[in-house]
């Protein structure tokens, strides 16, 4: 049996699926660009970009958040904006998914007038730190941006669990 075209069914039908295959593999190949997969996960051992004395717990933070005239470092989150707008640390400006290009050019243009030397604390909030795709990327861009006292949030589950549920100081919306 051949198509109005003189093929046969079975060569029209394998040439359908090859079209449909080179199709997806356009579609996947698109999607690997840089900023739109996720990464993987931080590979265990590997060592960390930061140092302990770079890492703050919720109650500490919490307490400088909360204080009074002392000066209080730049909080940014580094992740999804619906978590951000449920609530977020008062004050913290919103960056974006650090894990994706755009959010990381959002994270450099909004510091790149600030001195090297303010305090800035990260943090995401997703998941657990240890297996945040958003902490890492953002503390070394603004490592290689040349600030000086930088610090990450350990968020040992998530942000709802180890800063909202605790009571710690939060604003919503935005």
């Amino acid at each position: 049996m051949t198509t109005s075209t003189g093929r046969s069914v079975r060569e029209s039908g394998r040439t359908k699926r090859a079209g449909a295959l080179c199709l997806f593999m356009a579609l996947a190949a698109s999607l690997a660009r840089p900023g739109l997969i996720r990464p993987q996960k931080p590979q265990k051992n590997a060592p960390e970009p930061w140092t302990r004395a770079e890492v703050v717990k919720p109650a500490e933070l919490a307490a400088q958040v909360a204080g009074g005239k002392a000066a209080k470092p730049l909080v940014i989150c580094v992740g999804f904006h619906n978590l951000y707008s449920t609530a977020h640390i008062p004050g913290a400006l919103f960056a974006g998914p650090a894990r994706q290009a755009d959010g990381l050019a959002a994270l450099r243009q909004a510091l790149e007038k600030l001195p090297k030397s303010k305090e800035i604390v990260v943090y995401c909030g997703c998941c657990p730190f240890a297996e945040c795709p958003n902490v890492r990327p953002a503390f070394d861009a603004l490592h290689r941006m040349g600030f000086t006292r930088l610090k990450v949030l350990d968020l040992e589950n998530n942000f709802a669990q180890d800063w909202v549920n605790k009571g710690y100081p939060i604003e919503k919306g935005k």
